[in-house]
């Protein structure tokens, strides 16, 4: 039985959203200007990922070891902050929201497989974060995933299925725990 036959794969037309130049332009100068940044120079990171078509608020922070794979595919609001060594594998758009943090060694996957067909084609889906969302450490977040705003996402959960606004979730799979409640 062939469960797989890798030579039959294709990269659908356009699936990258640029040409192969730019894409390899970008990680080039992710991997040299980008990467080696000091830690300090966030607007110097905001132009680069602007300069490749990134939608990114004001006073972003986007740390020098985050991983973006299509910048044209990232719409990041207003203040808010991505951590060390995050991946956003943007093979489909990533909108992050306003006042929202994707904490360190976090991945955003918005890509992946279809694993029932010998083709193994591949497929993305866009992710959506909402405004004032926290995203704990080392948290896995799938393709097609919705999280609603306010939320709290727990260190180490994984996210296959959207989360409810202004709740508090974790685990693997992720599930709400509880309602986040404001201290004032």
């Amino acid at each position: 039985m062939n469960y797989q036959q890798l030579d039959k794969f294709k990269l659908p037309p356009e699936f990258r959203g640029r040409s192969a130049w730019i894409v390899q332009l970008w990680w080039l100068i992710q991997d040299t200007l980008f990467r080696w940044s000091p830690q300090f120079l966030y607007g110097w990171r905001r132009f680069l990922l602007r300069l490749f078509g990134a939608k990114i608020g004001r006073g972003v922070l986007i740390r020098p070891t985050t991983r973006i794979t299509y910048p044209w595919k990232i719409n990041i609001g207003d203040y808010s902050w991505i951590g060390d060594d995050v991946v956003l594998y943007s093979l489909g758009n990533i909108e992050i929201g306003s006042h929202t943090v994707i904490s360190q060694k976090s991945y955003l996957c918005t890509g992946s497989h279809d694993f029932t067909r010998p083709t193994f084609d591949i497929f993305a889906r866009p992710i959506k974060i909402g405004t004032q969302v926290w995203i704990a450490s080392d948290v896995f977040i799938a393709p097609g995933v919705m999280i609603g705003d306010g939320t709290v996402v727990g260190a180490r959960s994984t996210v296959y299925n959207d989360l409810p606004a202004g709740k508090i979730c974790y685990g693997n799979p992720a599930v709400v725990i509880k309602s986040r409640e404001f201290q004032s």
